[in-house]
């Protein structure tokens, strides 16, 4: 598209050239207003097609990017199901920090907020797993809460 742009400019501008030569500010309007008009006609054409598979540059930063996500979703379902010590380290941080994100509520503005907002959002039986503050200090090897309490968790995370 950006050559479609150059190929047009430089068009009208050797119109242009091409009309003061030829002598009149007629010859200029014409000629100009013509190549003009064919830049937009292929401008318009190129808009309307839509491009085939084999046209789409394959895209390893994309390819990666999708496969490292994937790879950080299954991690975090495997913690998921793991001790309450892997939960409060690996899951709860992230947790509270997208729950901070999407409900715009800093825990460091207002933590009383903060926490009535997350009792509200996910209930007292959910929001013991989010709280950045109920990290368990002993009994780290006891079950956590498993990946039905996660998924439950990040679906009112994407309600919100």
């Amino acid at each position: 598209m950006r050559g479609l742009a150059v190929w047009g400019t430089c068009g009208v501008a050797a119109a242009a050239a091409l009309g003061l030569a030829i002598g009149g500010h007629d010859a200029v309007s014409w000629s100009s207003g013509i190549a003009l008009a064919v830049a937009l006609l292929a401008a318009r054409s190129m808009l309307g097609r839509t491009p085939r598979l084999e046209q789409i540059p394959a895209s390893g930063d994309a390819d990666s990017s999708l496969s490292r996500w994937v790879e950080r979703t299954e991690s975090q379902i495997a913690w998921a199901d793991s001790t309450r010590a892997d939960w409060d380290r690996r899951l709860r941080p992230t947790l509270a920090w997208q729950f901070e994100r999407v409900a715009r509520q800093p825990r460091s503005r207002d933590p009383v907020a903060f926490d009535r907002t997350g009792r509200v959002l996910f209930g007292d039986d959910l929001w013991v797993w989010v709280d950045p503050e109920n990290v368990a200090r002993a009994g780290g090897r006891a079950p956590g809460p498993g990946r039905a309490v996660f998924t439950a968790i990040i679906e009112r995370l994407e309600r919100l």
